[in-house]
């Protein structure tokens, strides 16, 4: 998004609507001193709360008087989704957002909003921070996903950032269809942040969200790294994380991962828990009829570690089931 002292000043707050949907807020926070342009998003998905959580604090916490450069905030990119409680879909069509990027002004509402991101917040953007997390029917342990397709500068600067943030796991993503693998792909950095799941948020996750944009924004010279003009340190924002990767231990650099899918409708049987280390072979859950045959047995290829994986009994054919990353 363009900014200038016509519409916002240095060292000033204004919240306004995003061009052509009046229902999509937009947050500016313009630093007091100059730098970079941060664009943050939640929301994308309507029942993952986490990023939605944090997203929310986050007007009110920034101080633009300590920050230099600016942070664009679109904390509920889909709010029809959010109210009605539709799982990773907008309403109004039925369409995944992250699945439409970069969207068509001639199409339907959800490829028209992908657009609207599109033209009106990448332009300037010097960086790019997508929260999203596990949904009603995924468990997920968290983990950071960067570009690994958008050529070699996109990449090492989204992993000098991703490198300074208190998560267990760094995943490189060959995607091109997201909201930052788009970006990615028009040579804006970025990164998608994964924390939460099963449609469900504590306020120790959402610390935890907190605590990794101060970092990201410290990487990037927005915030100095006293700590102070984001979030309260008393509140132990950086909390341990779940599986076997603690926080304050290496970050672990997934270069390769699987994502399963299911080959036909069936009744999944899933076997482990996010963020569990597996061994090469190990059986990571089945897929059976109604009757109680297998359809699909899915096994780890590699060592690696359970990323998230479905939770739901119930799956139709071509639903992810599990993905596994590589050790």
């Amino acid at each position: 998004m363009r900014i200038d002292d016509g519409m916002i000043r240095p060292g000033e707050k204004k919240q306004m609507a995003l061009q052509g949907f009046e229902q999509v807020k937009v947050q500016v926070i313009r630093g007091a001193y100059p730098g970079k342009q941060l664009v943050i998003t939640a929301g994308m998905h309507g029942c993952e709360y986490v990023g939605i959580r944090a997203a929310a604090e986050l007007y009110r916490l920034l101080d633009p008087q300590k920050m230099h450069g600016t942070v664009v905030l679109l904390p509920l990119l889909n709010p029809s989704g959010f109210f009605q409680g539709r799982r990773q879909i907008m309403p109004e069509d039925g369409k995944n957002l992250n699945r439409v990027f970069p969207g068509t002004e001639q199409g339907s509402s959800t490829e028209r909003l992908a657009a609207a991101v599109v033209r009106e917040i990448y332009p300037d953007t010097d960086f790019l921070l997508d929260l999203h997390g596990g949904d009603a029917n995924e468990d997920l342990t968290p983990l950071v996903f960067y570009p690994a397709a958008a050529g070699q500068l996109v990449e090492e600067t989204a992993v000098s950032v991703a490198e300074k943030m208190s998560v267990p796991l760094r995943v490189a993503s060959r995607a091109d269809n997201g909201l930052y693998s788009r970006a990615a792909k028009e040579g804006i950095p970025g990164l998608l942040l994964e924390r939460g799941c099963r449609g469900l948020w504590t306020e120790e996750e959402v610390h935890a969200d907190l605590e990794n944009i101060r970092q990201a924004m410290e990487a990037l010279g927005i915030l100095k790294p006293s700590g102070h003009g984001l979030c309260r340190p008393e509140r132990g924002l950086c909390q341990p994380e779940r599986g076997i990767f603690q926080s304050g231990a290496p970050q672990t650099d997934i270069r390769e991962a699987v994502y399963e899918e299911a080959e036909a409708a069936g009744w999944w049987y899933v076997h482990g828990k996010a963020g569990d280390r597996v061994r090469e072979g190990a059986l990571l859950g089945e897929l059976r009829d109604e009757n109680g045959t297998v359809i699909q047995r899915v096994r780890a290829r590699w060592d690696g570690v359970i990323l998230y994986e479905t939770v739901f009994l119930g799956v139709q054919a071509g639903d992810p089931l599990v993905a596994c990353g590589r050790l």
